[in-house]
């Protein structure tokens, strides 16, 4: 595949898989970083807690959590920019001079980037200085605090200019290159951080390793991989010393606010909720209970959205061809395969999670059921909107996605203040659930569906009655497995899921043939 081709316009599609064997191949390795990058994700949020623990006390690992989590969330500095270059990257390719346009475009926004990290580090410095995060968030005791917080938001700020080349390589049919390269950097951080944490032991030692990884794969794509990999960003795209003039900068950030509030909505839609139940609700028991039981609704969430983003670039670029036949076909069939996915998921977790929930609490926290239940069951309901939403995202829909999304958050605000002080942490989980099927689903998935399919109501009917069938025989099976095989502890728990995932692959093994697959393929309606 050349570095100016995603996938050629008009081109007949081959039966090898979604799109021909080209685009298969691109998402299959789009697929198995994502994963890679689910499990990196994993480790450094769970299992580097013991090492931390192993040399910091209590307070210690409290205050660089915080300190992670503020890393965490300037991503939110992005301000939808990624996603309006992705945009701007797919309409080009259907131009006269696509190379020389992405090239001119790719410098002008970068430039935009290396205004907003100049801009809020001068304001994220003063900020710190005015107000010291030791005393703002009650860790006077703790060394370094500061000096780490400042530390990693500036890292982070730092590799924001990633995001512009992460997006080119997205349109240009390079995902898996990316997000393996983002693996690289996580799991060389992960092994720096332990480095530093007992050679040094200190907070700051831990965040300036965290970092500098990601200061060094930001300039390792920007300034060498990026133009090696694409040379018409050196022959077409020399920047010159003309800045973009501030109302064109002002107008992208303008054309950026709709995906800006997506993502906004998104990370409000994982967070705030834990936010309001331990307001809202006295019982820190209930509380506990609620972020360890969300922790792995969240976690379904990132899997049905990271099997779905391959698809993004792929049907943007259809639509933005003009290849209406091929986008409908591929949409149907990815959606079909995202909801089948993460019902699959939920199926495996919905009979062991009990199991798990006390091996992981070592019975400390009692189980809650029914909310586990609903929050597993929503994230299945919700599995063939994330297509819709990442499709919605590279398809430059601005004014759908502000208005659902924002309408979203705006549900679940309302719902949450009624339901919670009621019902506790069932009510948060109620209203969770419902403003993703209501607005998300219904309103967002359903709009979607209904300009890219001609069969809309068909194809939710069938994505309905694949979800309940594997849900429902996943977990069927998984108690059929837990009557079978009694006792309890570790390797009972070990013994249940490897029983579940050879019955379960077994079952699944016809489709690894093609002829089985085209004609179940025939049965989706598009």
């Amino acid at each position: 595949m050349t570095d100016t081709q995603t996938d050629a316009p008009g081109k007949a599609d081959g039966p090898a898989g979604i799109g021909g064997a080209g685009r298969a191949r691109r998402l299959i390795y789009g697929w198995s970083a994502n994963l890679v990058q689910m499990v990196l994700g994993l480790t450094q949020q769970l299992l580097l807690i013991p090492a931390f623990l192993h040399v910091w006390s209590g307070e210690v690992l409290a205050a660089w959590l915080a300190v992670y989590a503020a890393g965490s969330l300037v991503v939110v500095a992005d301000s939808g920019l990624q996603l309006r270059a992705i945009n701007r990257f797919i309409a080009f390719r259907s131009s006269e001079d696509c190379d020389g346009r992405t090239a001119r475009f790719y410098y002008t926004m970068q430039r935009i980037y290396l205004a907003i990290v100049g801009g809020l580090a001068a304001l994220l410095c003063t900020s710190i200085y005015l107000a010291p995060p030791s005393a703002v968030l009650g860790f006077r005791a703790t060394p370094t605090i500061d000096a780490a917080m400042l530390v990693m938001t500036l890292g982070m700020l730092l590799s924001l200019p990633a995001n512009l080349a992460s997006g080119l390589y997205r349109v240009r049919g390079q995902y898996g290159r990316i997000i393996w390269l983002q693996n690289a950097g996580l799991l060389l951080g992960q092994i720096v951080q332990l480095f530093a944490l007992f050679m040094f032991g200190s907070l700051l030692a831990v965040a300036i390793a965290f970092v500098s990884m990601q200061v060094l794969y930001t300039i390792f794509v920007v300034a060498f991989d990026a133009p090696r990999l694409f040379p018409f960003l050196r022959r077409g795209g020399k920047p010159s010393f003309i800045a973009p003039s501030w109302r064109w900068s002002i107008g992208q950030l303008g054309r950026a606010l709709p995906f800006a509030v997506t993502n906004i909505a998104e990370l409000a839609l994982v967070n705030v909720p834990v936010l309001l139940v331990s307001a809202l609700v006295t019982d820190r028991v209930a509380v506990a209970q609620w972020g360890l039981t969300r922790l792995i609704a969240s976690l379904v969430r990132g899997v049905c959205l990271q099997v779905a983003l391959p698809f993004g670039a792929e049907l943007g670029h259809d639509h933005a061809v003009g290849e209406k036949e091929r986008l409908r076909r591929h949409y149907a069939y990815g959606s079909v395969f995202a909801t089948g996915l993460t019902s699959l998921v939920v199926a495996g977790m919905l009979p062991f999670w009990p199991d798990f929930f006390t091996l992981w609490t070592h019975g400390s926290i009692p189980y809650d059921g029914p909310l586990a239940v609903t929050l597993l069951l929503g994230s299945a309901a919700v599995a063939p909107s994330m297509l819709a939403l990442v499709f919605a995202s590279h398809s430059n829909r601005g004014e759908l996605l502000i208005r659902t999304k924002g309408l979203q958050l705006v549900v679940f605000l309302a719902l949450s203040l009624v339901l919670i002080p009621r019902f506790g942490p069932m009510g948060a989980a109620v209203a969770v659930v419902a403003s993703d099927i209501l607005i998300q689903f219904g309103l967002l998935g359903l709009v979607i569906m209904r300009q890219t399919l001609r069969q809309p109501l068909g194809h939710m009917a069938f994505l309905l009655v694949t979800a309940t069938a594997v849900v429902v025989s996943g977990w069927l099976i998984g108690r059929a497995i837990g009557v079978l095989v009694p006792g309890s502890g570790l390797m009972h728990f070990i013994v249940e899921c490897t029983v579940w995932l050879i019955v379960v692959g077994s079952l699944a093994s016809p489709l690894l043939h093609s002829p089985l697959r085209a004609r179940l393929s025939a049965l989706v309606p598009a």
